[in-house]
């Protein structure tokens, strides 16, 4: 098990439990579900005021109390489906062949480079990235395809978009990598530290445009809307991330939306571009936008964790790195509740001496990782009853697999 379960804190889904899971759950139903349409408000996070769920104080007052109760439990989690004893198809052995060569077909996408411009676009594409997004849309695409006509066999157009989303995914990690002035990535210099900023933003730029001109080849043109309203999330995204919300009870909804747009965005509607050319049914593309809008969300709130939780060495990158970034992520929001001390931090983005350190212990003291955890716990329910919605295949038993393996890494 890996770190984030460390702590001891582990709860069941059913038995005595699922009261309290069932009253957690009606309060989240607005911060879980979002709009899978491809227009301007694709996966826009719709919060009412009554049932905003973390973004009230007596709501948070029901998190922390229920947190208490499970932590004090210290009962086993089955995660729904996901379980030991299930024996679902290794997802990343499942989808090895349709990602054989996938570096070197990105590479013919950047032929068109100068020298040094395709050394530069080239560098993140060496093989050692986990390459999760182009598994999960392979993964999604067979998936659709045995739902809609009981064949597993993957059209070529499905595989391009698996290109394109990793082409994509790794030109937004060489402009990150610039706006957050990281001289680290992947346990190696950045393209900004070797090529300086400049160089590095234009990088991303082409690389970006070659995704945009794969994605034309494709011709589909509402698969063509579909993953451009990623672009535009991710620099949506992006803005976000630079403010913060005075009022602590919308702060929650604010780092959500931000979430969705700068890291589930990009897997949702990849999901769905599949869906779409694999199947004509609305009913499953909206299956597929959800299953990847809720891991990938799940995802980065084990990012997050991992920011506290984990080693450099791990990471290949500092730790506590989002506190010197001055961003208060989960476990950094739902300490809060204990420590309001925090409050006054954020609103500086942690920018006075001592404060990354006070803040980091702070969430260390507190629930905060535990209940980021059981949050990201909820996502990846609610990805795994979407996706249960298709008929049965070894892609589809992969995909619910897939959630364990985002709840229990520690890297």
């Amino acid at each position: 098990m890996s770190m984030v379960w460390g702590w001891g804190w582990r709860l069941r889904c059913c038995g005595h439990h699922s009261a309290a899971l069932a009253g957690v759950r009606s309060l989240t139903n607005g911060v879980l579900r979002g709009g899978g349409g491809g227009g301007a408000s694709a996966g826009k996070i719709h919060i009412s005021p009554v049932r905003s769920g973390l973004l009230t104080h007596s709501m948070s007052a029901f998190w922390w109390s229920q947190s208490r109760f499970l932590h004090s439990s210290q009962v086993t989690c089955c995660c729904s489906k996901t379980n030991s004893e299930a024996k679902y198809k290794d997802p990343f052995k499942l989808g090895s062949g349709d990602l054989k060569n996938l570096y070197e077909d990105i590479k013919k996408e950047l032929l068109g480079a100068t020298q040094e411009l395709k050394d530069m676009c080239e560098y993140y594409f060496d093989g050692k990235g986990k390459a999760l997004r182009p598994m999960l849309v392979v993964l999604m695409a067979r998936a659709c395809n045995t739902h809609h006509n009981n064949c597993r066999e993957m059209h070529p157009a499905q595989r391009s978009i698996a290109v394109i989303a990793e082409m994509i995914h790794t030109a937004s990690l060489v402009h990150d990598d610039v706006i957050d002035g990281s001289n680290s990535r992947r346990g190696k210099k950045t393209v900004n530290q070797i090529w300086g900023e400049r160089k590095a933003v234009l990088a991303g730029d082409y690389i970006l445009s070659a995704a945009s001109v794969a994605l034309a080849k494709i011709g589909n043109a509402t698969v063509i809307s579909v993953l451009s309203q990623v672009i535009e999330d991710l620099v949506r995204g992006e803005f976000l991330q630079l403010g913060s919300k005075e009022n602590e009870n919308e702060r929650f909804a604010h780092y959500l939306e931000k979430t969705f747009k700068k890291t589930a965005s990009l897997i949702a509607n990849s999901c769905k571009a599949v869906s779409i050319l694999g199947c004509p049914d609305p009913k499953v593309h909206e299956i597929a936008f959800q299953y990847g809008r809720n891991v990938g969300i799940a995802f980065q709130l084990i990012d997050d964790i991992l920011d506290f939780t984990s080693c450099a060495s791990q990471l290949g990158k500092p730790t506590a790195a989002d506190l010197k970034l001055g961003l208060a992520t989960g476990p950094v929001l739902f300490a809060c509740q204990q420590f309001p001390e925090l409050n006054a931090m954020i609103m500086r983005r942690f920018s006075l001496p001592g404060d990354v350190e006070r803040a980091w212990q702070y969430v260390r003291q507190s629930d905060g990782v535990h209940q980021t955890t059981y949050l990201a716990q909820r996502y990846c329910n609610e990805a795994i009853r979407e996706i249960s919605k298709l008929q049965p295949s070894p892609e589809r038993d992969a995909l619910i697999h897939l959630t364990e393996i985002v709840l229990t890494r520690d890297k």
